[in-house]
């Protein structure tokens, strides 16, 4: 089992950048993989990032590809997201969570997520 707290959320103009981190305890963090995900209010929560136990892989929403970068950092037992030239419309809660089930862009396959962390990007 793993627990996890986003923080590093905020307000920012667009075209700003914002890196959230997610620190998990326990010793099992490396075990898995860690994606990230954002939700707006009314909206279903979507995928944004994933990457694998040791960082050689990574996975990206289209619409944050090229502009956000998920790594991680087993030693420190933390995954961050670094979000450059955001926009209006990367306003939501994101949150990070833990992969248990087969699919990394299907929320439903996460069993430990973090609380959630705002970010607002203002235009």
């Amino acid at each position: 089992q793993v627990q996890l707290v986003e923080s590093g959320g905020g307000l920012v103009q667009a075209g700003g950048s914002l890196r959230l981190s997610c620190a998990a305890s326990g010793r099992t963090f490396s075990r898995y993989f860690m994606g990230w995900f954002r939700q707006v209010p009314g909206k279903e929560r979507e995928f944004v990032a994933g990457i694998n136990w040791d960082g050689g892989s990574t996975y990206y929403a289209d619409l944050v590809k090229g502009r956000f970068t998920i790594s991680r950092d087993n030693a420190k037992n933390t995954m961050y997201l670094q979000m450059n030239s955001l926009k209006p419309e990367d306003t939501a809660v994101y949150y990070c969570a833990a992969l248990t089930g087969t699919s990394i862009y299907t929320p439903s396959a996460y069993d430990y997520w973090g609380q959630g962390t705002q970010v607002t990007v203002s235009s």
